[in-house]
């Protein structure tokens, strides 16, 4: 029985996931960014009760967290949706709550841990998991290991530079992945290419431009042609740098995948010459709402229990 804990910017989702990476109970609770001290007693309480509730005591627990994190120290970085949490140490602060071993990682490894190990990557030993929302991140997979950087660090998929001309981001570069090709930039490309008069302007939101482009709205299709291709870009980069045996995609833009998929494959076909590409397969992500939890527990078992995947 591994306690899982999944931190986000907007949520807190806990829970316990059995070694096949069964959710047996969960729970959430809103982010306080702002108040480590009350983040720490709600995980806490979350993880004693799903655990009274599956009648067991969890043996282990792992973390996924929105970064920049520190997976050796346990410690969070400089996270924009955590300010409160910056510098503070969950893993020994949980070691001290509960007589287990805590791990913890960023959540986009996580995530890559739970596909390789028990989702549409799995026996693939290259592996790279994408997920496209309101960022783009995910975490990469190599002969079976989790890739880590100098230091630990987490490699930053979504910070690739496609178009140095392109829109400003948060990192300091412009034109980004990120600021290309996640869900607000769609949004952002049909704001400004709307003409007066627009109807669905409003509230618009990258699901509903997908939802438009599969009703006909010939501008929602046009942001899904351009969204498509930048997708279509970044990862050719990738299959370009790493030649993996897969690419598993997920997120809430990859919800309306069927949309992009062929414009990604024409994109991919049209350059990555020298790597034989065509044996890179892309999928789409099968653990569905329960990926970051599923990976949360993963963490803990690939640190503690298992050498590789």
């Amino acid at each position: 029985m591994i306690g899982a804990v999944d931190i986000g910017g907007t949520k807190i989702a806990v829970g316990v996931v059995d070694n096949g990476g069964k959710v047996l109970a969960r729970a959430q609770t809103p982010t306080d960014g702002q108040n480590y001290a009350h983040g720490l007693e709600a995980i806490a309480r979350m993880l004693q009760e799903a655990s009274a509730k599956v009648g067991k005591a969890v043996t282990g627990i792992g973390i996924g967290a929105t970064g920049p994190v520190d997976p050796i120290r346990g410690e969070f970085g400089d996270v924009d949706f955590l300010p409160g949490w910056r510098g503070k140490n969950l893993v020994r602060d949980l070691e001290q709550n509960f007589p287990v071993r805590v791990a913890m990682e960023n959540d986009g490894d996580a995530a890559a841990l739970a596909e390789a190990g028990w989702g549409a990557g799995r026996n693939r030993t290259r592996l790279i998991y994408v997920t496209v929302g309101t960022g783009i991140g995910g975490g990469i997979v190599l002969d079976g290991k989790l890739y880590r950087g100098v230091d630990g660090a987490h490699p930053e998929l979504g910070h690739q530079v496609l178009d140095s001309s392109g829109p400003d981001c948060s990192c300091g570069f412009r034109g980004c992945w990120e600021s290309l090709a996640a869900g607000p930039a769609m949004v952002t490309w049909l704001e400004r290419h709307a003409p007066t008069g627009y109807l669905h302007r409003q509230d618009i939101t990258a699901r509903r431009i997908c939802e438009l482009a599969e009703q006909g709205d010939e501008l929602a299709q046009q942001a899904v042609e351009h969204e498509g291709y930048y997708l279509g870009l970044g990862i050719a980069n990738l299959i370009s740098m790493y030649t993996p045996d897969a690419i598993v995609l997920s997120g809430s833009v990859m919800k309306s995948a069927p949309l992009f998929m062929d414009r990604i494959r024409e994109v991919i076909r049209s350059g990555c010459r020298f790597v034989p590409a065509e044996k890179t397969e892309l999928t789409l992500a099968s653990l569905g709402d329960d990926t970051n939890l599923i990976g949360a527990a993963r963490v803990w078992l690939y640190r503690f229990a298992e050498a590789s995947l």
